[in-house]
């Protein structure tokens, strides 16, 4: 008889046995699928929540930007460029500039490739005598802003004044009882009255804007401005050295001022905000990696154990099955099968029980483990996806329990191998 067929029957005969051999078999597999299937899965949920924490980062970054910019231009102009020969402390006090430079500059800006600055105005302005009303008020002449050519065209913030018309602040037409579309003389001109501001609260309330070629015509100043106000882009947090630099390079004779507003302090918020959620992002990315971390140790220590008591119990096993078939043994010897056949008779046998367990142990394994993801669809995908570690898997599974029964079934085989036959005949 061959010894297929001896260790079929033996297999056969003795159910209960070769059932808890392999049921040990299949805990101590599944567990060490299951712990690096967790692994994975601990590995994959933490750069799944990492992802969706980066954008959700961005996009409050992206909206807090947005805001920011909006605000800048609702505050309106930041950056002045003024002559270089403007005493600032009379600018200061007068609010205009006193020193004149060509209004052909601000055109130059435009044309330049200047990346920092946007919404370029040119402007002329000064504090006069309203003789006709006999008022002290603030005339601005603006042609509309400047369109930079090398940047993609914005809304404008302010809107260009057209010839012949004119823009009053709050207390003049409430002061004055000036509508709409009424006609009012400034200093000999007739102009048409375009629009009547609400009140604002600052100078803007005693200021009249008319187009810059009107303002350059009364106040005898063809050709010139006194101001070129703008806008620095939010990218340019610290650039102002860099701005006056390159503002000089294009506009020789004339200096850059920053003029405080709300958006610094609103940037630097947003700016704390985004370090705030950064260091967030970190903290978790390291809180997980801890956890990580403890999970692979306490599975470096758990499974070892789970291998070594598995392992003995195939062994204990071994060791009542040898022991059972004592006379079974000696038998097998007087009628001719030698020591090397009953060992691979108890050898082959511990071998199926680790293939049969190793199969069943990655099937549990693969059903626990999908059990625990049952809400992570995302993750059984990556992991279904993983073809070439499933196979690994299932291959390290399969020779490492075949392994694992044949070195625990070792020393009862080899006791079995080992027995006299005349000695067990003897004794029974």
């Amino acid at each position: 008889m061959k010894i297929r067929q001896l260790v079929v029957r033996e297999i056969l005969h003795r159910k209960l046995n070769f059932i808890l051999s392999v049921f040990a078999i299949i805990v101590a597999t599944s567990s060490l699928i299951c712990s690096v299937m967790l692994l994975r899965v601990h590995d994959l949920k933490t750069s799944e929540i990492l992802q969706k924490k980066e954008v959700e980062l961005k996009q409050r970054m992206d909206k807090l930007k947005d805001d920011t910019r909006k605000s800048m231009l609702k505050l309106g102009f930041n950056l002045v460029i003024l002559p270089d020969d403007q005493n600032l402390a009379d600018w200061y006090s007068d609010d205009y500039s006193t020193k004149y430079m060509p209004e052909s500059y601000a055109d130059r800006l435009a044309g330049s490739d200047i990346i920092y600055i946007r919404h370029i105005l040119p402007s002329l302005q000064e504090k006069i005598t309203w003789p006709e009303k006999n008022r002290t008020i603030i005339l601005v002449g603006t042609r509309g802003e400047v369109p930079n050519q090398h940047l993609s065209p914005k809304k404008p913030m302010v809107q260009q004044v057209p010839e012949g018309t004119i823009i009053l602040g709050y207390e003049l037409h409430t002061s004055l009882n000036i509508k709409v579309n009424d006609k009012i003389d400034l200093m000999g001109k007739t102009f048409t009255v375009k629009n009547c501001y609400q009140e604002r609260g600052s100078k803007d309330d005693i200021t009249a804007w008319i187009s810059l070629k009107d303002a350059q015509t009364l106040l005898k100043k063809e050709g010139l401005i006194n101001a070129i106000l703008a806008l620095k882009c939010l990218c340019a947090d610290s650039a102002l050295p860099v701005i006056r630099k390159e503002v000089a390079a294009i506009l020789p004779g004339t200096k850059v001022i920053e003029q405080g507003s709300k958006v610094v302090a609103r940037e630097e918020a947003r700016t704390q905000v985004a370090d705030e959620a950064k260091l967030t992002l970190i903290k978790e990315k390291q809180g997980r990696e801890i956890i990580g971390r403890e999970r692979k140790r306490m599975v470096s220590v758990l499974i070892p154990v789970i291998l070594l008591a598995c392992a003995l119990w195939v062994a204990f096993m071994g060791f009542i099955n040898v022991r059972s078939r004592r006379e079974e043994i000696g038998i097998l010897r007087t009628v001719g099968l030698s020591a090397r056949t009953i060992f691979m008779l108890f050898t082959w046998k511990h071998i199926f029980i680790g293939v049969i367990g190793g199969i069943l142990g990655i099937v549990l394994a693969g059903i626990l483990t999908f059990i625990f993801t049952a809400s992570m669809h995302s993750i059984q995908t990556e992991i279904l996806g993983s073809v070439s570690l499933i196979l690994k898997l299932a291959l390290v599974s399969v020779i490492g329990a075949s392994f694992l029964t044949i070195a625990a079934g070792w020393i009862p085989s080899m006791i079995a191998s080992g027995q006299d036959p005349a000695d067990v005949l003897r004794e029974e």
